[in-house]
């Protein structure tokens, strides 16, 4: 099946999909604080720049979308240039697991939370991450 947009059109969209700060990532960023959670979003010194990180408790949570981050339930892969998107996206699937070893091996707590479950079920996602950031420290504090 051939791509509906031209080969320019197709370009300019695929530059315009931002990495970061993207408005599903804003609006969870901008309920955490309205809660009083403080935090750094994409540490650039931390590894897969993750998009919340609190380091003096060692946590780092990822707003991974259903296309970049290959979800199970919602990934569709593009029908044009099947063997790039394949080699992608198992990339991705990759580094993923890469930098969530590397976190729990260097004493981290990951989050991963989906785009999905964010876009469906916000207030729950939002209560999810709060609760993992609270146990996180409750743990933290014991020591």
């Amino acid at each position: 099946m051939a791509d509906k947009l031209s080969k320019q059109a197709r370009r300019r969209n695929m530059q315009a999909i931002k990495s970061t700060h993207t408005s599903l990532e804003n609006r969870v960023i901008s309920e955490l604080w309205r809660h009083k959670y403080r935090f750094r979003r994409n540490v650039k010194s931390l590894p897969g720049k993750p998009d919340i990180a609190i380091k003096k408790y060692k946590i780092a949570i990822f707003i991974d979308s259903c296309f970049w981050h290959g979800c199970e339930l919602h990934y569709k892969p593009p029908a044009t240039n099947v063997t790039y998107w394949s080699e992608k996206l198992l990339r991705n699937l990759q580094r993923d697991s890469e930098i969530n070893n590397y976190y729990r091996i260097n004493g981290w707590h990951v989050l991963r939370v989906w785009e999905h479950d964010i876009k469906n079920y916000f207030e729950d996602t939002i209560k999810c991450i709060e609760n993992f950031i609270d146990e996180t420290k409750g743990k933290q504090s014991r020591f």
